[in-house]
Formats: C-alpha cells, structure tokens, sequence
C-alpha cells in the first residue's frame, strides 16, 4: 500500500462544510511520515469518518481482503493483516 496514493485519497475525499477536497482552508491538515499518515482538525472531526474514508480506500484498491482497519487508541487507527489461522486436522 502506497502512504502517499493514500494521503492524496483523503485530500480529495474528506469534507469540510459539506465539500469535498477542500480541507476547509487549513481547518483539516493531512501530514505524511514515511508509513504514518496524521489527520489533525481545529473543528470536530469523526474519527469513524476517516474508518469509512479509510474501508473506501482499502475497497477500491482491492485490499479489502487482507487489511483491516483496528483502533489500537481512543484518538487513533491503524491497519493490520487478517489474521489467517489454518488448523489442519
């Protein structure tokens, strides 16, 4: 997964004032470190806005099946592989 294929999703994506791609005029900043990408808003954000943006990202790009989006802190998220357990009998 590409951190800056993915930063530029969530420029486009995420509104402000019912806007899409705006960023409310530097009220939503979307700041990119290697493989950590930070979402900080002056106004209330929803977190589980940025999980359904994130699950968009993962559909479109068919990671879907291997990702998923876990909240490891009350104030942040990350992805994590599928768990794949194969018990053979």
């Amino acid at each position: 997964m590409d951190a800056a294929n993915f930063e530029q999703f969530l420029q486009e994506r995420i509104k402000v004032n019912g806007k899409a791609g705006n960023l409310g005029g530097g009220v939503v900043t979307i700041e990119r470190s290697k493989s950590k990408i930070t979402v900080t808003s002056e106004v209330p954000f929803s977190k589980r806005y940025l999980k359904y943006l994130t699950k968009k990202y993962l559909k479109k790009n068919n990671l879907r099946d291997w990702l998923r989006v876990v909240a490891n802190s009350k104030e942040s998220y990350e992805l994590r592989y599928f768990q794949i357990n194969q018990d053979e009998e």
